[in-house]
């Protein structure tokens, strides 16, 4: 059976934001925002993962991880998906070729946190990521300069869009990836767990998504 993504067509450009989401929070709420501007995004989803391989601790039940994330996102452009779990894929490198297989000529961007570009050079088929999707790399706070440091960005210098160059990324199919500045809100999921604040984040988002609204 081939899964699909519902809302694209051939031609859109679409941000993928992937993760755990262990818990959601309103972080994930404002670089999605920032996403759609920046990249000039038609849509964008969030890939609510089963598991992350490079976890060693399982995540909270799928089903809440997703009622939640949907709970806090009411974008009409933004998609909360467990799509993953019906692909029945493990790594991102699998997903995004299923993914482009199901929707040609849609043009996907790969979305990312600075911190998760410092170990990107770890993630299964990482070279084979950037060479078949753009990705849209968005900062935050103390992971600037050890991202642009890192060995994939460093690999993949000459692939590089500068800031200005943003809106251009998703039409340039892999060939590109572009690193920008977004308003920062300083939350991890993990820092959220140890606090064990996962319940309070619902509801939390309201203030962020009416701050940022297009």
């Amino acid at each position: 059976m081939l899964h699909r993504l519902p809302h694209i067509r051939p031609g859109q450009t679409v941000g993928l934001l992937g993760g755990s989401f262990d818990p959601p929070h309103r972080g994930h709420v404002a670089i999605s925002h920032a996403a759609l501007r920046r990249f000039g995004l038609d849509h964008l989803f969030w890939l609510v993962s089963p598991g992350n391989p490079l976890k060693a601790h399982a995540p909270a039940p799928l089903a809440r991880r997703i009622a939640v994330s949907r709970e806090m996102q009411s974008h009409p452009r933004i998609h909360v998906s467990d799509i993953e779990a019906h692909l029945n894929t493990r790594y991102t490198a699998e997903t995004l070729r299923l993914l482009r297989h199901a929707h040609p000529g849609v043009h996907f961007v790969w979305l990312m946190g600075a911190d998760n570009l410092k170990h990107f050079h770890l993630w299964r088929d990482w070279r084979e990521i950037l060479d078949t999707v753009s990705v849209g790399v968005l900062a935050r706070p103390g992971d600037q300069i050890s991202a642009r440091l890192s060995p994939a960005a460093r690999m993949f210098r000459h692939k590089r869009l500068t800031g200005r160059q943003s809106q251009a990324l998703a039409r340039r199919g892999g060939s590109a990836w572009c690193f920008v500045n977004v308003p920062m809100v300083d939350l991890s999921s993990s820092e959220i767990r140890a606090r064990g604040g996962w319940a309070t984040e619902r509801g939390q988002a309201a203030q962020i998504q009416e701050n940022t609204k297009e």
